[in-house]
């Protein structure tokens, strides 16, 4: 039960946090300059693994004492998604998603961390994914299980944010086209309207 409650959680924090959103095209940015990529990937793996673990921890409470927060939650999460997916349409009808490495000019590590904890923490997307879908998953998990749905779900941050710092040198002469751009905009405001519409037709 542990392992299929790992490998659940592994799986639906993936399908989260691979859609490309601020947080993801920053440290896409920083892969492509090669600049403070552990860094950043520890970063965002560990501000990941804070908020999966308080949610772990905490949405059951809030679901039984304060269910009218769980349901504006819901709503505002709801409607942030549907604007995000719209403008990503946008970027994609249009083609000006397209992600220029950049001037080589290197930058303090400081600036580097506090721009990462600015798109890792800033976002209500990164909370509504976080403590609120996979918080709220978890519970249909009982006992040890829970947690290792939890643990399912850190690894998957890991391996993401990993994969994509130190993997994107493989990807420069692919993200230099406008066209690959378009393409993956286009399956991003898919997906984000999508899940949009998942929040207002079924309840939390």
């Amino acid at each position: 039960m542990s392992i299929a409650a790992a490998v659940a959680g592994f799986f639906a924090s993936a399908g989260l946090i691979i859609a490309i959103g601020s947080q993801n095209a920053f440290v896409l940015r920083q892969g492509l300059l090669q600049r403070h990529i552990g860094l950043v990937v520890c970063t965002c793996a560990f501000g990941d693994i804070l908020l999966i673990v308080s949610g772990t921890a905490g949405v059951g409470v809030l679901v039984r004492e304060w269910p009218a927060l769980l349901q504006a939650l819901r709503f505002g999460g709801a409607a942030f998604l549907a604007i995000y997916g719209w403008m990503a349409a946008r970027r994609a009808w249009h083609g000006s998603g397209a992600l220029a490495p950049g001037s080589a000019e290197e930058k303090s590590w400081r600036r580097v961390l506090l721009a990462c904890l600015a798109f890792t923490f800033l976002n209500p997307h990164v909370y509504l994914d976080t403590m609120v879908l996979l918080g709220s998953l978890s519970t249909q998990y009982p006992g040890a299980s829970r947690w290792a749905f939890a643990g399912g779900a850190c690894l998957a941050s890991v391996t993401w944010f990993s994969a994509l710092g130190y993997g994107s040198r493989l990807l420069v002469p692919v993200f230099r086209s406008a066209s690959a751009w378009r393409l993956l905009d286009g399956f991003v405001a898919v997906f984000m309207i999508s899940l949009s519409l998942a929040l207002l037709m079924r309840p939390l």
